[in-house]
């Protein structure tokens, strides 16, 4: 009579909320134990986003995920968030947890978070992982023609998506290849209702300012993650941030747009995974 493997724990994650100074709180939830490992979701999420990550790095890691200020069910005082004060919100997180160190995965405006943090506190961060996003740096400061062709093509995707009811976050492949996939994405976007997300998305582009000097000062590994089919963030553009970084890489994801984690989750753990064991922080 053969046996059966046997089976992994689940991962169960606990549930609490940081107050912070301003009367901003902080929902966050933690499960696991190893290297810490903090997840920062993206303008259309919260912390649920990780549901494909989150669980699978917790078997072997500390794993964080947290909704950012003002992205339910955390709130930020006046309900409009100053993505200025996301680092400080983590390092305040890190602090309440006492982690001393941790990777911070970041997508999309999560990126903003990760590279103030590394910048702000660089010896809380042991490594960035950079979801579709430059974060803070500017690529226009390039003048690539790669990246000024994907400026002139972009919106005029972007609107199509509109028309058809595509979150413009998730993208059509994801939509007509994925749709449930694509439903729960808009279904947690939608979570965070009443917040003004174009306005949002104003601040954290306004602040989108970092060059080279900067990215010389990121000291820790970093990887960033391309959607080769992005339309929010310049995969080109990605690209140039990358180089200018004293130790990163790229990964570029085909067919796959500006949430690879959300649609090519599988390949997405694994790509990070690979990044963990280069870094010792597995």
């Amino acid at each position: 009579m053969s046996r059966s493997a046997p089976k992994v724990a689940i991962p169960q994650f606990t549930t609490a909320r940081l107050e912070r100074p301003d009367g901003a709180v902080i929902h966050y939830e933690v499960a696991g134990e190893g290297p810490p490992m903090v997840f920062a979701h993206g303008l259309g999420g919260n912390h649920l986003s990780w549901w494909q990550s989150a669980p699978v790095f917790a078997q072997n890691h500390k794993v964080v995920v947290f909704s950012h200020r003002g992205f339910s069910p955390s709130v930020a005082p006046g309900g409009l968030p100053d993505p200025k004060l996301y680092a400080g919100d983590l390092v305040a997180l890190l602090d309440t947890l006492s982690i001393p160190k941790a990777v911070i995965v970041g997508q999309s405006m999560g990126g903003w978070t990760a590279v103030e943090t590394a910048l702000a506190a660089p010896d809380r961060v042991a490594g960035i992982v950079m979801s579709c996003t430059s974060g803070s740096f500017d690529y226009d400061r390039f003048g690539d023609p790669g990246v000024k062709a994907w400026r002139e093509a972009a919106p005029k995707a972007i609107a199509a998506l509109v028309e058809r009811g595509i979150h413009r976050a998730a993208g059509a492949r994801m939509a007509d290849e994925q749709p449930d996939l694509h439903a729960l994405y808009q279904g947690i976007d939608r979570l965070t209702f009443g917040l003004d997300k174009n306005e949002v998305g104003n601040r954290i582009r306004a602040i989108r300012t970092r060059g080279a000097e900067d990215a010389a000062r990121i000291a820790c590994p970093a990887l960033f993650v391309i959607g080769e089919e992005d339309l929010l963030i310049c995969p080109r553009g990605i690209e140039l941030v990358a180089g200018t970084l004293p130790k990163a890489r790229t990964v570029t994801v085909p067919v796959s747009g500006h949430s690879v984690y959300f649609e090519r989750a599988t390949l997405f753990n694994a790509t990070v995974e690979g990044f963990l064991a280069e870094i010792g922080w597995n």
